[in-house]
């Protein structure tokens, strides 16, 4: 935690020094960081998961962070760009992103640990039964979507599209579902179920896994972010630097929590639930317009 600690305000002085946005950053620690991990930690204190079994945990995390890197470097500073700027909006683009976001995150690194003969079944887990699942889905579930409310203006947006209430009833469920499987089951698995556990191996730790890998989790954000972002997008910079900063101060929060519910539950399906729950609302506006076919006002 120290290591954090001091990476994370380094990160943080030295956006304040720049004059770039210093306090998303801040309520970032002190909302995900601080407050929700602390919860999370409660709500599942009764919670008693089968532990992940790594056969070779130094050769499955090499070969992890190997995979991250071309991941962070192809995927998000080349790839992803590249994709979507070679289809045409709609449906059918929005289809292929998914497939290629599920092939490179989870078909990918699945294939690779299986390769290397590690047991796929636990990583899959959705923990269903396990003390802490229902009470952390709910009552996280419930906050994320309150804060998202009260902070974004997805809330805005989305009544401003004026969709009919018939609409609502089957876009709400099925964009859930959707941004559960391109962001959630996505993000979750790779950083979660793969890197965490081969970390907390590794280190025989759990925070120092938890810690690392949310540090990881930011840094790989960095080229997508540097290389294909633009002015107006949050954290957007020239200066790598500060783009660096950016990610740690203000990502790495975000993965502290979600990587706090995974050492205590080993739930694949509640992190991605709960990772849904935090981007549902931004989402909705974009997939009633695509979906729905719900032209934006004016």
């Amino acid at each position: 935690m120290a290591l954090y600690a001091g990476l994370w305000g380094a990160a943080f002085a030295y956006l304040f020094y720049r004059q770039a946005d210093w306090t998303f950053p801040l309520v970032s620690l002190g909302i995900f960081g601080i407050a929700l991990s602390g919860l999370a930690w409660v709500l599942t204190r009764k919670a008693a998961p089968p532990p992940v079994p790594v056969r070779r945990p130094g050769l499955e995390l090499a070969a992890v962070l190997i995979f991250l890197a071309v991941y962070a470097l192809g995927f998000l500073g080349w790839g992803m760009g590249t994709l979507k700027d070679s289809l045409p909006e709609g449906q059918t683009k929005e289809l292929v992103v998914l497939g290629v976001k599920l092939a490179v995150h989870v078909v990918a690194p699945a294939l690779l640990l299986a390769l290397l003969g590690a047991k796929l079944a636990p990583l899959f887990s959705t923990g269903l039964a396990r003390k802490g699942f229902w009470p952390t889905l709910i009552v996280m579930g419930a906050i994320f979507i309150a804060l998202l409310s009260v902070v974004s203006p997805s809330l805005k947006q989305i009544a401003a599209l004026e969709a009919p209430v018939q609409v609502l009833a089957w876009a709400v469920p099925a964009a859930f579902v959707w941004v559960a499987l391109e962001a959630g089951l996505s993000e979750e698995f790779l950083f979660r179920a793969v890197l965490q556990t081969r970390l907390a191996a590794v280190l025989r730790s759990e925070t120092g896994a938890v810690v690392l890998g949310a540090l990881l989790f930011a840094v790989a954000h960095v080229p997508g972010l540097y290389l294909r972002g633009a002015p107006g997008d949050d954290g957007y910079s020239t200066d790598l630097l500060q783009v660096v900063a950016f990610t740690i101060a203000s990502l790495s929060p975000l993965a502290l929590m979600l990587g706090v519910v995974w050492a205590r539950t080993r739930s694949l399906l509640l992190v991605v639930l709960l990772h849904a729950a935090i981007n549902i609302l931004p989402f909705l506006p974009e997939f009633l317009v695509t979906w729905a076919g719900i032209a934006p006002a004016g």
